[in-house]
């Protein structure tokens, strides 16, 4: 082995071949039609938030969680298991899968308790603050590394939340608790999960997902259940159905085009939450809600957009590497045949 040989595989871990690099197959993105996807994904969310907020009002809690769960699980089974059978079941990382699903279920749980005790774009503007929560508790218990610009986004959006809970009024709210209970269990899963998509389908994902929050939502039945009216029954069973549309457009929109294309529509989702509000229960939007949403939304958009560009200088370096390091071994080939 040579010495560029040795030098190359204890820099990148793996033997780099001297031929020329052949480029990567590239899945063509359709960046439109992944927006659209996103847009269509951000309403069907905010129905299903204010179904989850209008039942909630009628209903207990952990009846509407498990009517949405399973109405969901069955949308998705009908779908999804006539293709892949139950092999979409298999993996290697249960342990990890029952963990998520169990955390997704009480998140869950928060927001919809969230939703039944204050406006329903205060919830969700507060909800938007989940990506901040992943990235700090990423910093704090993954020693990542923060310079000054994303320690100013992460503040900036912090602050942001203070508005929009407005602590002072009359204390904080219940509901703005449950809200920011959600937004860092959410980000808790994001960080714990976070290498699971690299070893997981899309569909097994979502399968776990599906069947381990009905199963855990079951157990909530055990504190209150009211028999529906069947019109009542039916908006339970749209709850889910939307929410597992919503799941499939956004899965959709991030399949047809890059994250950094087409997250920035999710927060549509405020818009539509902050027109229903005002629509169904007359929720008028407070100054403190606006500035405080936009804080938070322009936070977490330019976390993404930090994140991105991080990314892309890392690639780029390695790259660079790799063909510094290749470049090397060709001299080193040389100059021994010159000596031959």
């Amino acid at each position: 082995m040579s010495a560029a040989q040795q030098l190359r595989e204890y820099s990148t871990g793996r033997a780099v071949s001297s031929a020329p690099r052949k480029p990567a197959a590239v899945r063509k993105s359709d960046i439109p039609r992944g927006i659209l996807f996103m847009i269509a994904a951000s309403l069907l969310f905010a129905l299903s938030s204010a179904l989850a907020k209008w039942l909630v009002a009628l209903y207990p809690v952990g009846e509407v969680m498990f009517f949405r769960s399973f109405s969901s699980l069955v949308i998705c089974a009908f779908f999804i298991l006539p293709f892949t059978g139950f092999s979409v079941f298999a993996t290697k990382r249960p342990r990890d899968h029952v963990a998520r699903g169990l955390s997704q279920s009480i998140s869950q749980t928060f927001t919809v308790i969230a939703l039944g005790l204050m406006p329903l774009a205060g919830a969700i503007a507060i909800n938007f603050s989940a990506p901040l929560f992943a990235a700090l508790i990423s910093i704090v218990f993954l020693k990542e590394r923060s310079g000054f610009v994303r320690w100013t986004a992460l503040l900036a959006g912090f602050f942001g939340v203070l508005i929009v809970t407005n602590p002072g009024a009359d204390s904080l709210q219940v509901g703005a608790l449950f809200a920011l209970a959600n937004a860092v269990m959410y980000g808790s899963v994001t960080v714990a999960v976070r290498g699971m998509s690299k070893t997981e389908s899309a569909n097994t994902l979502l399968m776990w997902q599906m069947v381990t929050l009905a199963f855990f939502h079951t157990f909530l039945l055990f504190f209150g259940f009211q028999w529906p009216a069947p019109a009542d029954a039916g908006l339970l069973v749209a709850s889910g159905i939307i929410n597992a549309g919503a799941q499939y457009c956004w899965t959709r929109a991030l399949h047809l085009a890059p994250a950094t294309a087409v997250s920035p529509f999710y927060y549509f989702l405020l818009v539509w939450a902050l027109l229903i509000g005002f629509v169904v229960w007359d929720e008028v939007p407070t100054i403190g809600l606006l500035i405080g949403s936009a804080i938070v939304v322009a936070s977490g958009l330019f976390l993404l957009w930090h994140e991105a560009r991080r990314k892309v200088a890392t690639k780029r370096e390695f790259r660079a590497m790799e063909d510094a390091l290749r470049l090397s071994q060709q001299r080193f080939n040389n100059m021994g045949g010159q000596r031959r």
